[in-house]
């Protein structure tokens, strides 16, 4: 069961791993089709994407991060402009179900929102018309 509105599932999801063991240090897109990662782009992101997130360098620190990203249109072509709203409370969902499935995990995260959007498009390599919205780094707690 899809649970987006009109099933239009606006969310694409990114993990920049970069201490996780078993994983390569790049950027993966999650398929929720096949339940799998598909690698995007190789190599340690988390430093550049602590300085695309205005410098917050603690973001390096963390072993991953997932970016949620979305395509509003996905929403918009049923929805008009209402369809924003939707696109953002799928977010907000999305951010909490990660940050409660952490803590079942004994680990700690946040919803890091300040960022420049452009910056982080280009460090994951978006396609067009696919927008960064939240950045949750994850790691254990200190």
């Amino acid at each position: 069961m899809k649970s987006s509105a009109a099933h239009s599932t606006p969310l694409e999801l990114y993990l920049l791993a970069g201490e996780v063991a078993g994983l390569p240090a790049g950027s993966y897109r999650y398929d929720p089709a096949e339940h799998g990662l598909t690698r995007t782009v190789r190599g340690n992101l988390r430093p550049a994407l602590a300085r695309a997130a205005l410098n917050q360098s603690w973001i390096a620190e963390a072993p991953a991060a997932v970016v949620i990203a979305a395509v509003p249109r996905r929403s918009t072509r049923k929805y008009g402009e209402r369809g924003i709203h939707y696109v953002h409370i799928e977010v907000g969902h999305a951010g909490q179900n990660l940050l409660l499935q952490a803590t079942a995990l004994g680990l700690g995260g946040t919803i890091v929102g300040a960022f420049d959007d452009a910056a982080v498009q280009r460090l994951l390599e978006l396609p067009a018309g696919e927008h960064p919205l939240a950045i949750l780094p994850v790691g254990y707690p200190r």
